[in-house]
This record gives C-alpha cells, sequence and structure tokens, in this order.
C-alpha cells in the first residue's frame, strides 16, 4: 500500500473565532391549592354549656393533598376567658410536617345581608408569610372569635343552626425547566378498543345464556379481567362445557353491564340502560352492578358502584342499599347508609319503607347494628358532634340473600 504524506504546515484553529456558549433558565413557581368546607351546627343552644376546652368537628375534608377539620368550641377554648367567647379553629387532620397555608374562617350572616364575620390570609401582604403547621393536629383560629352573648341574637343564628366556612389554600413550590420538546400524547384507548371488538363478537369464543338471552365474548379477555372467569374457563374446576355457560341468578341488563365493564373498563350510561332518567332506576341497577362485581372480584367496578349509591343515598333506596353494603362488605357506603337513617328527620321515614323491611328479614346482624348506632347518636346527641369521636360504623360481614328487586 502506499503512504500518505503531509506537506507544508497544518491549519491553526482561528484565534478570532468565539468559542460556542449557550444559556439556560428555569423558574421556580409558588402557589397555593385552594378549597374550602362549610359546616353546619343545627341545635346550637342545646351545645351550649358543653365545657370549656369541649369541641364540635366536621368532618374531614382534603385540600392540597392534606386532610383538614374545623373545631368549633361552645363554650371557649381556654378557661382565662371565663366562657365569654365562642373560639374557632381549623386544623390538620393528617400526617405532616411543616405544611405552610392560608387560611380564612367565616360566620355566615344567614339574614340575606351578607354581613359575614370573616378572617382571612387571603387578599392580603403578610409580614411572616403564610401559616405553617408544624404537625397532626396543630391548629390556626382565633380563641376569642365571637361574644357568647351577642351570638344568640345575631343574624348569625338562624333556627338555633350556625353556618361556619373555611378555605384553605395549601402552599406548593415546584421548579419548571426548559422544554426541548412539545408533543400531545393522546389519552389511553385501549378500552375502545376492547369495547369495540366486544361490539363487532369478532374471534367471540364462549357464549352466556343469561335471562333467556345469548351473549358472546372471549375467553382470554374475561380470564385477564376476572379471577372467577379465569377459574371457570381455565382453572382445574372449570365448566365442563366452556362453549356455552348458562348464569343463574342474574338479570340479563346486569350481566350486559358487567360484560360492559369488563371490555371498557368504564360503567355504562346508566340512563341508557334502563332507558329512563329516573334516579331511582340509576340506583337500582347500581345496586345489581355492586352484587355482580362482588360475585365476580371486579374491585374497581364495585368501587365505582359504591361510590355511585354513596351519592344517590335516598328516603326510598337508603335501607337496601345499606343490606347490600352488609352482605358484600362494603364498610365505607355502610358507614354512608347508617348516618343517613340516624338523622332524626330521616329515621320514621325510612322505617316507613318496603326496603326497610327487606333489611329486617335478610340482615338481622346489620340492623342491630344500625339500632345500635342509633341509640348511641341519641345518647350522646351533642357529644357526638365534636370532642368525644365516634366509634367505628365497621362491622362483620353478614350472611343473608342477596337484593335482587326486578328490573323492569
Amino acid at each position: 500500500m502506499g503512504t500518505i504524506s503531509f506537506h507544508g504546515e497544518l491549519p491553526k484553529p482561528s484565534t478570532s473565532s468565539s468559542p460556542t456558549s449557550s444559556s439556560t433558565s428555569s423558574t421556580s413557581r409558588t402557589e397555593t391549592v385552594n378549597g374550602s368546607h362549610e359546616f353546619k351546627i343545627k341545635g346550637y343552644s342545646l351545645a351550649k354549656g358543653m365545657g370549656v376546652g369541649k369541641y364540635m368537628a366536621s368532618d374531614a375534608f382534603m385540600v392540597g393533598g392534606y386532610e383538614w377539620a374545623i373545631y368549633f368550641y361552645p363554650d371557649g377554648k381556654s378557661a382565662e376567658d371565663n366562657a365569654t367567647y365562642v373560639s374557632l379553629f381549623i386544623a390538620l387532620a393528617s400526617e405532616g410536617t411543616d405544611v405552610r397555608a392560608l387560611f380564612e374562617l367565616t360566620l355566615l350572616d344567614q339574614s340575606g345581608k351578607d354581613r359575614h364575620k370573616v378572617h382571612s390570609h387571603f387578599g392580603r401582604m403578610l409580614e411572616s408569610g403564610p401559616y405553617t403547621l408544624k404537625y397532626r393536629g396543630s391548629m390556626w383560629g382565633y380563641k376569642r372569635f365571637f361574644k357568647r352573648t351577642l351570638l344568640g341574637t345575631s343574624d348569625y343564628l338562624k333556627d338555633d343552626c350556625l353556618s361556619i366556612r373555611c378555605c384553605v389554600g395549601v402552599v406548593k413550590s415546584h421548579t419548571e425547566g426548559p422544554k426541548i420538546y412539545s408533543i400531545t400524547v393522546p389519552p389511553s384507548d385501549i378500552g375502545q378498543h376492547f369495547g369495540k371488538l366486544l361490539e363487532s363478537g369478532k374471534g367471540a369464543d364462549v357464549k352466556f345464556e343469561v335471562d333467556g338471552e345469548i351473549f358472546d365474548a372471549h375467553k382470554l379477555v374475561l380470564a385477564a379481567r376476572s379471577p372467577v372467569f379465569r377459574a371457570q374457563l381455565f382453572g382445574p374446576l372449570k365448566d365442563q362445557n366452556t362453549q356455552s355457560i348458562r348464569v343463574e341468578d342474574m338479570e340479563a341488563p346486569v350481566f350486559k353491564a358487567l360484560l360492559h365493564f369488563i371490555y371498557w373498563d368504564a360503567l355504562p350510561d346508566m340512563e341508557e340502560l334502563m332507558g329512563s332518567t329516573s334516579k331511582w332506576a340509576s340506583t337500582l341497577v347500581a345496586q345489581h352492578l355492586l352484587a355482580a362485581a362482588d360475585r365476580y372480584a371486579l374491585e374497581r367496578m364495585r368501587l365505582l358502584c359504591e361510590a355511585k349509591l354513596c351519592e344517590g343515598v335516598t328516603i326510598n333506596t337508603v335501607a337496601t342499599t345499606l343490606a347490600l353494603a352488609g352482605q358484600h362488605n362494603c364498610l365505607h357506603l355502610k358507614g354512608v347508609c347508617l348516618k343517613f337513617i340516624a338523622l332524626p328527620e330521616n329515621l320514621k321515614a325510612v322505617m316507613q319503607t318496603d326496603g326497610f323491611e327487606y333489611l329486617k328479614e335478610s340482615c338481622p346482624g346489620v340492623l342491630t347494628e344500625l339500632l345500635q348506632y342509633v341509640a348511641k347518636i341519641g345518647e350522646h346527641s351533642v357529644i357526638s358532634c365534636g370532642y368525644r369521636k365516634e366509634g367505628s360504623l365497621d362491622g362483620s360481614d353478614v350472611n343473608g340473600r342477596r337484593v335482587k328487586p326486578r328490573l323492569q
């Protein structure tokens, strides 16, 4: 091979050219995540005299990733005030360290004149910045919020009821750097693909007979979504005939909705399913779907139904829903039902419904728990509003027959 030789001097880098430079930037943003909660105190006159340092507490509410609660002291928080004032505080009700926040406590004027009594961090400059709560149970508020002698004849009290609103703004900081790309990524649509597969029926390899109707489905999809279907279709004790399976104790619209969830990962439109805009009809479907979800171990579907039933609690449906909650071990739903029925304005009306008769027959254990809960509320009508926490509503599962009102 030949050789390569250089003649003359190699070129030198130019000294006149400047080196390549770059600059970047970032921004730290500090903002508040805001939320509010309204706390009503009914029977205020009965709360007076409970004692200095004794309080009524609201339900916990979530703002900025933390739980909060409002504390109202009818006889004041401190002994040195000799029960001259009512006290009002907001407290951190969940675990947290050095949580910084802005607060606003408002005693609402119920005369319509909008002359509310407001103490607020919002809308003004704070010399020392937002308030810092060091740990769970830390409070911010006013020992001398309002004079007790004036409160009883003020526009803040109406029908022996006070209304308090609390706004919380949790301080959050984050740093934003330069974005080197901007690509819009669409949300997941896998549910739509599987949903269309169900609608088309292509590749279906199993049939279900439910209440005289036939439904086509795919074994692998069912097995992937439900451990019960997986055992039924592929387990060592699988059904002898896995080409056609008869489903007992379930109505066709419920099984159709069950398949809809398995493929779409979402509940169907209740109104469209029932052909009715009635809230009662939607609640009835949710009750049946809750039982179906428990039967086929579809936990997400069970929780969705439980949430819908919590939102749809009414005089006419609560007893049946409570029976379901006991039968399927839905502790949160059971707690919501117990609280609703125990309200004095609801109890008598609920006891006159057909659902209450069913509750007595099918779930005596749950009925006993309800009676104990109502008795405790009545015995501690003042205490339970505030300074003494109620016992757990959780109870053992009750083996009763399933709720099966017929779908029309």
